[in-house]
């Protein structure tokens, strides 16, 4: 992995390919070119251009695009300097060119929490069942009328009515 920038370097000069005709064809910059060349992957801009500039390279000195391109991820998954904005360009990119959507891409942590929100439901679905049948069962069991004789009632019924004299 760490030889990357050393074999590509080695390559354009046994083109007989300098740094500076590199940079005039592709308007690259030759200080990114040679952070290229000695793995220095912190210094280049980032996302989507350090692809570009690796293609863009290949492609001057006639090297297979595709090959470089993999080769230079691999050494910069490996160097240990990938920023999380490259890493996050780096995602979106493998699924674009594997013909897929950011939301396909998603799409099994989608299914995921969507699974996790309708057991959540049924969680709740069924604790509410439980304090419903409970509560209703207590109230019935508090609202049972007491069974009481009529000569009871009559006498309640009397007291309540009769004015108390003195």
């Amino acid at each position: 992995m760490s030889e990357f920038g050393t074999e590509l370097r080695r390559e354009r000069e046994s083109r007989g390919i300098g740094l500076d005709t590199i940079a005039e064809a592709t308007k690259i910059s030759s200080r990114h070119l040679q952070a290229l060349e000695t793995n220095h992957f912190d210094q280049l801009p980032g996302g989507v251009f350090n692809k570009g500039i690796v293609r863009s390279y290949a492609r001057v000195v006639g090297l297979d695009e595709e090959a470089w391109v993999e080769r230079f991820m691999s050494a910069y998954r490996g160097s240990g300097q990938l920023k999380d904005d490259d890493a996050n360009w780096i995602q979106f990119a493998e699924n674009v060119s594997r013909g897929r959507t950011p939301e396909e891409a998603d799409r099994p942590a989608l299914r995921l929490r969507w699974a996790g929100v309708a057991l959540l439901l049924a969680v709740l679905a069924v604790l509410g069942w439980f304090v419903w049948h409970y509560v209703s069962n207590k109230l019935s069991a508090d609202a049972a009328p007491v069974q009481s004789t009529s000569s009871t009632m009559t006498v309640a019924a009397l007291a309540f009515s009769a004015p108390v004299s003195r």
